[in-house]
């Protein structure tokens, strides 16, 4: 008897839909196999999803579905399979969607997504041409080979046998599994796009000074890059440049002890530049090392090191969504990108398991908003609107207490739990009397916030004292404790 297996939203280009007049190419079913990898079948199936996730904006009214049938071509020959395929529907999206992904997706991504458009307006000649050059151009992209490989079956119509094109072995079958989450998080990336003026919540204050802003949706494997656009002597104005899928460690996400094979969440700053000509293949055309482990890591006593921002192997275009060690990872030409970015050097680094995205003017607002205490709980890495806006006030007032030099109010700002370089407050409470004096001013200020079982604000600041105006730069850890904001880390940036 015929076996039917249907996938939902598996928008598969089927001979049923619209084509247009330029004739497909022939093929002998010889060559049909040469192309067809050991996973192609499954890996049908995986295109498939990529392309069916679906859209999840809420004003989405449709999604593709399509239906893959097996059939037996003879009920004696059961292992012999025939495919085919049909289609129904298209994907909706919005028009915000789309204009968007259209300035952010770049390079052999957005080639990749384009041969789809072309598939679901019936274009399939057009599309196998253009899967053929991008296959030429990026011979290690292994997404756009099995796309290759789809549209070469569906124009050959040859009988395939798919007993010989399955996975062998468990490690083959983890590879493509891995190929089909790539996919659905490529497409999951075209259809939940941030807003036009949104931020990640975390930015809570960004200088005119800074240049670029990283925030990771771990979620979506996602790394999103902001540049400020504004004037000189204007406030900042961070735009979304450009998001890119990346992978992170092959257990996921909430690294806690040396070699577990996470990556870290929380954050971070860029410390250094490495090109690639320096490092192994591994790491591809070069890498952005984080400052992991951070104060509240260290809190934390979490271990380990070496967490990077890098790039990939020659053999591949981009890995797995859980592949590495721990590190975030690019492909070479996202990476490139970071690397030729001049202001790179220091820029933060926010890594959170999902993003919340908020409008720039609703940071600003909630800043000027007073509020008494900072109770509420997000779960998202995020602070809340209470919490931003009565941190305010207490860094107002560690300000105000160093220039009074109001020490038993300020010592009261200060955590039980400071450290700095292994010591705690007792040994470094002369050293942080000795800077509170009242020509100090506290400029080019940086606040990020993180959320998880604590609230914590990081704050990255140039501190001047007159009349030589020598500034340091320095940063700060902020928690809050109890019913207030307290500091438990403070030393050079």
């Amino acid at each position: 008897k015929g076996a039917r297996m249907t996938l939902m939203q598996a928008p598969r280009m089927a001979a049923a839909a619209p084509q247009d007049t330029a004739p497909a190419p022939s093929m002998s079913a010889a060559k049909l196999k040469r192309v067809l990898w050991w996973f192609a079948a499954l890996g049908l199936i995986g295109l498939a999803i990529f392309m069916g996730w679906g859209s999840k904006i809420d004003n989405s009214t449709n999604a593709l579905k399509t239906a893959m049938t097996f059939a037996n071509t003879d009920d004696k020959t059961p292992k012999r399979l025939a495919w085919n395929l049909s289609i129904d529907g298209a994907i909706a999206t919005t028009s915000h969607a789309t204009n968007t992904t259209t300035s952010v997706l770049r390079s052999a991504e957005a080639r990749l997504i384009a041969i789809y458009q072309l598939l679901r307006s019936g274009e399939r000649a057009m599309a196998l041409s253009e899967a053929r050059d991008l296959t030429s151009d990026y011979p290690n992209f292994q997404l756009a080979q099995l796309l290759y490989a789809d549209l070469l079956a569906a124009s050959a119509n040859q009988t395939i046998d798919l007993s010989d094109l399955a996975p062998k072995n468990s490690e083959q079958a983890t590879q493509l599994a891995a190929l089909v989450r790539e996919s659905e998080l490529r497409l999951q990336a075209l259809t939940e796009v941030p807003a036009p003026g949104t931020l990640p919540s975390n930015f809570v204050v960004l200088p005119p000074s800074t240049r670029n802003a990283i925030a990771i949706d771990a979620s979506r494997a996602r790394l999103y890059w902001f540049k400020n656009i504004a004037k000189p002597g204007e406030p900042a104005q961070m735009v979304l440049t450009k998001d890119a899928y990346m992978s992170v460690g092959k257990e996921g996400v909430g690294k806690f002890v040396e070699g577990d094979n996470r990556t870290p969440l929380g954050v971070y700053f860029i410390t250094s530049l490495l090109p690639g000509s320096e490092l192994p293949d591994l790491y591809g055309k070069g890498a952005l090392p984080l400052n992991y482990p951070n104060a509240l890591d260290i809190l934390r006593k979490k271990t380990g090191s070496g967490i990077w921002l890098h790039g990939t192997p020659t053999e591949q275009y981009a890995r797995a969504p859980l592949a590495s060690e721990g590190c975030v990872v690019l492909s070479n030409p996202d990476i490139s990108l970071l690397l030729e970015e001049a202001d790179i050097m220091e820029t933060p680094v926010v890594i959170a398991k999902s993003l919340t995205w908020v409008s720039a003017a609703a940071i600003s607002a909630q800043l000027a908003t007073q509020s008494e205490s900072a109770t509420a709980v997000n779960p998202k890495g995020t602070a809340t609107d209470d919490a931003a806006a009565s941190f305010k006030d207490q860094f107002a007032n560690w300000q105000n207490n160093r220039r009074a030099q109001d020490f038993a109010a300020l010592r009261n700002m200060y955590s039980d739990q400071f450290f700095r370089r292994g010591k705690g407050l007792s040994h470094w409470w002369g050293t942080i009397k000795n800077e509170a004096t009242t020509t100090s001013s506290q400029d080019d200020i940086t606040v990020l916030s993180w959320q998880d079982q604590d609230q914590v604000m990081v704050v990255n600041y140039s501190d001047s004292v007159t009349p030589n105006l020598r500034a340091i730069k320095k940063r700060q850890y902020w928690r809050f404790e109890g019913d207030t904001w307290r500091i438990f880390y403070e030393g050079n940036a």
